[in-house]
């Protein structure tokens, strides 16, 4: 598909040609330089005094610095497939960048500055591009993916929660705000990975797709609205603990159920494949962990969240930014064998986490273990792919 001029494309430098270049470039690197402040900050090695105080900042900041520098990187980068129009690049995608990174140093370094200003500039990144992707899909006349517009701001709804916590010293805004956030991506990881993950396996095995069950997405997706809209609307606080257990355990078993028919035994020979599905089953685990927080068993909230975040969206980033950079720059879908390494270390990172709480000894030692597995993982996805990202595509193409 020939969208753009040649010569117009080789005048841009490269890391501008499309959004995922930057986006997963400085978002990785953001991921791993964040990790290890947080780790160096729980040691007491260093003293950090972000926006906010330091758990808020890691929060807020692996959710809306990491966590949507990739959703809009992935989505900007999508659109173009989705509607054979050029996508976001030169200088609108500069501006985009620029306003993410000086939302990442404000968070970082504004402890001492207005709050207001800090909240200002960091909550204009998700709506600028739901600006930009809504107007590449209205121009070509596509409804289908158009509900990505008002989910990016109900993210930023989310985000103005957690900012308006540190204004109001509210710290319940702002926990409610991270609480929406997880679920709503939650959301978002099943319905995508629902979309490809039958495609990806069929397509990287060479086996028939697997044909979805409507009405199994459709229960599996409905829990988790439903989960999203509880907590959304402050209901899930006032149901009975029991009832939010059921809730909880019938959407594990609805996604993990949808998950086994895809059949993550294909895969083990490729590692772009079994990288992507394991991930996905983070997701009924984190559920699963809730439910059993509802139920009244030693599980910590912190442990079913980082079955979630750490987990399931951790990993899944990994792997889709591994597979999407390759294919995206004219590149065969083979990565070099060291991001083999990465996934295996970033899920053996994440189970540390997980489990944590339940292994001998000091919580904080196996939590710096998690914090080492990330940032060399992601280390790895940076020094592999930085030579991807920056340099035109290898088939000569635009983008």
């Amino acid at each position: 598909m020939q969208i753009t001029d040649l010569q117009q494309e080789e005048a841009l430098k490269p890391l501008l040609r499309q959004a995922f270049r930057p986006l997963f470039l400085f978002g990785a690197l953001f991921s791993l330089l964040a990790m290890l402040l947080w780790g160096l900050a729980l040691s007491g090695v260093i003293a950090l005094h972000p926006y906010g105080d330091l758990l808020f900042w890691h929060q807020h900041e692996m959710l809306f610095g990491f966590v949507a520098a990739i959703i809009v990187g992935f989505l900007l980068t999508a659109v173009q497939n989705w509607t054979g129009l050029r996508a976001t690049h030169g200088s609108p995608l500069l501006i985009l960048t620029l306003v993410w990174l000086a939302a990442r140093a404000l968070m970082l370094f504004g402890g001492s500055l207005p709050g207001v200003l800090v909240a200002a500039v960091d909550l204009a990144f998700l709506p600028l591009a739901a600006l930009l992707f809504g107007r590449i899909l209205l121009k070509a006349g596509q409804s289908r993916n158009l509900f990505f517009v008002p989910l990016l701001f109900l993210l930023t709804v989310c985000n103005g929660l957690m900012h308006a916590g540190v204004l109001l010293n509210q710290p319940m805004y702002s926990q409610h705000g991270m609480l929406n956030t997880i679920w709503l991506i939650t959301l978002v990881m099943a319905i995508v990975s629902g979309r490809v993950l039958p495609m990806f396996t069929a397509n990287g095995t060479q086996t028939p797709k697997i044909e979805a069950k409507p009405w199994l997405d459709n229960a599996a997706l409905g829990s988790l609205w439903l989960i999203f809209g509880l907590h959304f609307l402050l209901l899930a606080s006032w149901l009975p603990a029991s009832i939010m257990a059921v809730i909880y355990a019938t959407a594990a078993l609805l996604c993990g159920w949808r998950l086994i028919r895809v059949k993550v035994w294909l895969t083990f020979r490729v590692p772009l494949l079994w990288s992507l599905h394991i991930a996905c089953y983070f997701i009924p685990v984190g559920l699963a962990l809730f439910a059993a927080k509802a139920a009244g068993f030693a599980v910590s909230q912190s442990t079913a969240i980082h079955a979630l975040t750490a987990g399931a969206m951790g990993v899944m980033i990994l792997a889709m930014m591994a597979r999407v950079s390759l294919g995206h720059t004219g590149r065969i879908l083979q990565p070099k064998p060291v991001m083999a390494a990465a996934f295996v270390l970033l899920i053996a990172s994440v189970l540390l986490r997980v489990l944590a709480q339940w292994l001998p000894g000091f919580a904080l030692y196996w939590y710096q273990l998690a914090i080492g597995g990330w940032v060399l993982a992601f280390a790895c996805y940076c020094l592999v792919y930085w030579p991807v990202l920056t340099t035109p595509r290898a088939d000569g193409r635009p983008g």
